[in-house]
C-alpha cells in the first residue's frame, strides 16, 4: 500500500473575510503526480504553500509525513549549495550576482534537484525557461521517484509529467484522472451534459409552466359559470348542488395549479453553458499595410556591449502572418524585437508601420482610471466589444470597475494585453506574453491573436502555445535568424 505524504482535513483558508479554499479531504500518495490548474487568484499557490508548511490554513489540519522539496514562484535564488554538475549541465554562470531570469530558474532547479525528497512542490518552474530548460525540467522530473505537485500553465510540460489534476474553481478542488488532455476531453464531456441538462430544465419548466397556466384557464371557465344570472340559477335544479359542485372543482384546479408552480420552483436549476463568441480585431484603412514584407534585414549585426547576438543575419517577414521566434537564452529574441520596435539599423520597416509592443513586466497603470474607462480611452471599439475581450482575457462582474491602479501583476499584464489588440496597430510585438498567465488566460490570448487581422511577432518559449498560433517559425541559431 502506497505511503501516505500529505492530508489535509475539514481546511477552511480565509484572507479578509474571503473564502479562498474549502476542503473536506485530500491526500498525496508515495507515487502521486498531480498538476493543479485553475485561474490566476483561484487559491492554486496558496494550496502549494500549504503542503510546503509556508502557512497555515484559517481551520482544519495539515498532515505531512515526508520531507518536501518546495520551489517557489518568482523568488529569487536562495545561497543553498548546488551540485556542481547539475550546475554545468544547466549553464549557470558562476558570478550568481547578475543572473538573467531564466538564469535565476535553472540554479533554483539546480538546487532543488541537488537533494533527494519524497514529495516535491513545484510552482511555475518554467517561468523564463528556454527549450533546453524545460527538456532539463522533464527529464529529471520523468524518473523521479517520489510524489510530485506540479502548477504549470506549460500545457505540454503537464501532459507529459503528470497523472491527476486537480482544478481549483471556486474554493473547492475537483479531481480529474489523467493528464491535461484527459482532464480537457472531461471538461467537454462536463460542459455537453450541462448543456443537455440545461435544455432538460428549460423544457421541463416551459411544460409545468403551461401545464399550470392551462389549470387556471379551466379554474376562470368555472368561475365564469358560477357567475350566472338570478333567472338562470333559479331555472336550474338541484342549484346548491351545482354549486357547491362547482366550487369544489374550481377549489381543486386551483390546487392543482399552485401545485404545478410549487414544482416549478423546486426545480433545480442549471445554468446555460458559457459559449465563448469569436473575437475579431477589425483594422482600419488608416493603418492598412500593402508591403509584402513590412520588416526586412540585409546583413543585420546586432550586438550588445562586446556581444554580438546577430551576425550579417537577413531576413523578410510577411505581412499579416503570426510569426515566432524561438531560440536559447541570450541569444538575442527580446533584443531583437526592441530592435524591431526602434526601427533600429539594419532595417527597413514600412513607412506606415504603427507597432504595438508587449515587453514582459515592463509596465505600470498611471491614470486615475477604471478598467473599462482605460480600454475605452485607448479603443475606437463600442463598448459591447470592449465588455467582450474585457470578459475573455478574465476582467468579470465588477473587475471592469477596478481601478487600474490597483491591479495585480497578472491583472496589469491581462489589460495591457487588452489595450495591445484593440489600439490602432498593425504590428504587435509579444516578447513572452504567456509568462505569469494561467492557462485559461492563454487560450484567451489565442484567441486573440486567432482573431487579429494584422501581423504578430512573437518570442515564447511556449510549445502548445506555439504550435497553435505560429503561421511559421524562426529560430536563433549561431547568430543568425533561420526559418524552420
Amino acid at each position: 500500500m502506497e505511503q501516505v505524504c500529505f492530508e489535509l482535513e475539514n481546511l477552511e483558508m480565509t484572507y479578509l473575510d474571503k473564502e479562498i479554499l474549502k476542503i473536506e479531504r485530500l491526500a498525496v500518495h508515495q507515487f502521486d503526480r498531480i498538476g493543479i490548474v485553475g485561474k490566476n487568484g483561484a487559491g492554486k499557490s496558496t494550496l502549494l504553500k500549504l503542503l510546503a508548511n509556508n502557512i497555515q490554513p484559517t481551520r482544519g489540519t495539515v498532515k505531512r509525513h515526508v520531507e518536501s522539496g518546495y520551489f517557489k514562484q518568482l523568488e529569487a535564488p536562495t545561497v543553498e549549495e548546488a551540485d556542481g554538475a547539475l550546475l554545468g549541465r544547466l549553464a549557470v554562470p558562476k558570478n550568481s550576482e547578475e543572473l538573467s531570469g531564466g538564469e535565476q530558474t535553472r540554479l533554483k532547479l539546480a538546487q532543488l534537484f541537488t537533494h533527494y525528497y519524497e514529495a516535491l512542490l513545484i510552482d511555475e518552474p518554467t517561468t523564463h525557461l528556454d527549450q533546453e530548460g524545460i527538456s532539463f525540467l522533464l527529464d529529471e522530473l520523468r524518473y523521479y521517484y517520489g510524489a510530485l505537485v506540479l502548477i504549470s500553465h506549460d500545457r505540454v510540460v503537464l501532459d507529459a509529467l503528470v497523472t491527476t489534476i486537480w482544478e481549483v474553481r471556486d474554493g473547492e478542488v475537483h479531481v480529474y484522472s489523467g493528464n491535461y488532455s484527459d482532464y480537457q476531453v472531461q471538461k467537454q464531456v462536463e460542459r455537453e451534459q450541462q448543456s443537455q441538462a440545461h435544455e432538460q430544465f428549460v423544457k421541463e419548466k416551459n411544460r409545468l409552466k403551461k401545464s399550470a397556466q392551462e389549470k387556471m384557464k379551466k379554474a376562470k371557465k368555472i368561475t365564469q359559470a358560477g357567475n350566472m344570472s338570478k333567472r338562470e340559477a333559479n331555472a336550474t335544479p338541484n342549484k346548491s348542488l351545482m354549486t357547491k359542485s362547482k366550487g369544489t372543482s374550481q377549489k381543486s384546479v386551483h390546487r392543482a395549479a399552485k401545485a404545478i408552480e410549487q414544482r416549478i420552483e423546486h426545480l433545480k436549476e442549471v445554468e446555460a453553458v458559457q459559449e465563448e463568441s469569436q473575437i475579431v480585431f477589425r483594422q482600419s484603412k488608416t493603418v492598412e499595410l500593402y508591403n509584402k514584407f513590412p520588416i526586412m534585414a540585409d546583413q543585420l549585426t546586432l550586438q550588445v556591449k562586446e556581444n554580438v547576438l546577430l551576425n550579417k543575419t537577413s531576413f523578410q517577414l510577411p505581412l499579416g502572418k503570426k510569426i515566432a521566434i524561438t531560440g536559447a537564452n541570450g541569444v538575442g529574441k527580446s533584443t531583437l524585437l526592441h530592435h524591431i520596435s526602434n526601427n533600429g539599423a539594419g532595417l527597413t520597416i514600412s513607412p506606415k508601420t504603427k507597432i504595438g509592443y508587449f515587453r514582459q513586466m515592463s509596465y505600470r497603470f498611471t491614470s486615475d482610471e477604471t478598467v473599462l474607462e482605460f480600454v475605452k480611452s485607448h479603443s475606437e471599439y463600442d463598448e459591447g466589444f470592449l465588455r467582450s475581450v474585457l470578459h475573455a482575457m478574465q476582467f468579470v462582474d465588477t473587475d471592469i470597475q477596478k481601478n487600474v491602479q490597483s491591479l495585480s501583476g497578472g491583472e496589469m499584464i491581462r489589460l495591457q494585453l487588452c489595450q495591445l489588440f484593440l489600439g490602432e496597430y498593425n504590428i504587435l510585438l509579444l516578447d513572452e506574453p504567456t509568462n505569469f498567465l494561467d492557462v485559461p488566460a492563454i487560450e484567451a490570448l489565442e484567441q486573440f491573436i486567432a482573431g487579429y487581422e494584422g501581423t504578430i511577432i512573437l518570442v515564447s518559449h511556449d510549445q502548445a502555445f506555439i504550435k497553435n498560433v505560429a503561421d511559421i517559425k524562426y529560430s536563433i541559431i549561431e547568430k543568425k535568424l533561420t526559418r524552420e
